[in-house]
Order: C-alpha cells, then structure tokens, then sequence
C-alpha cells in the first residue's frame, strides 16, 4: 500500500510542477511522462531497497530513505536526461518530496500513537 501511495504523490509532485510552469498535463501525455518518469523510476527504486531490506514501507526510517532516494536518484536521472535541475528545482524537489513522502508517514505514525494499546 505505501508504494502506491507514494507513486500517486509523487505524480502528484509533477503535475503541480507542470501546472506551474502552464505546461499541458491531459493535452501534453508525452511531455507529463517526460516529466513523471525519472521520479517513478527512482521511487521504484527505492522501494526495492526497502524489499530487499525487509522494511516496512509506511515507517518513518524506511520513509526518509524513500524520500532520499528519490530525491537524489530521481535528480542524478533528469541529468542524465538532458532536464532541467537548476538550484531552485532541486530546492523545491527536496521540499516537496520530503512533505509529500514523509509527511503521510508522519501522520500515520501519530496516528499508531494515539490509538489505545490492546495488549
């Protein structure tokens, strides 16, 4: 569950990227895919780490790493790609990752808290 979560969040980043720079979303696939994939494949990504280590997805360490490699791989990606990654882009990249990656996992991990033990 967390990684679809995630990946609707993360394409949720790109659109409000998009929108921002009035860029077509519905009328530009192309150009959204272009955007989307380097983040998804980095997301991807980082869920397998979290696979392979046998970490539970919706906690907030495996969370951080998430968003790290995200961030990082997703960024590392777009350079490869010939896309943009000027300082105010990766600024807001990190920001906006980290709020929508970690911020669920926040509110979650309050809400486990908050719940009456049944021990």
């Amino acid at each position: 569950m967390a990684i679809l979560i995630d990946l609707v969040l993360v394409i949720v980043f790109c659109i409000i990227g998009r929108l921002s720079h009035a860029e077509g979303i519905f009328s530009d696939v192309p150009g959204l895919l272009n955007t989307t994939w380097p983040f998804v494949v980095a997301l991807l990504l980082a869920h397998g780490v979290l696979l392979v280590r046998k970490a539970q997805a919706d906690r907030m360490l495996p969370g951080v790493m998430v968003w790290v490699l995200t961030v990082v791989i997703g960024l590392l990606l777009r350079v490869v790609a010939g896309q943009g990654t000027a300082l105010p882009f990766i600024i807001v990249a990190t920001l906006t990752l980290a709020l929508f990656l970690i911020g669920w996992r926040a509110i979650l991990a309050l809400v486990r808290r908050m719940r009456p033990r049944t021990d």
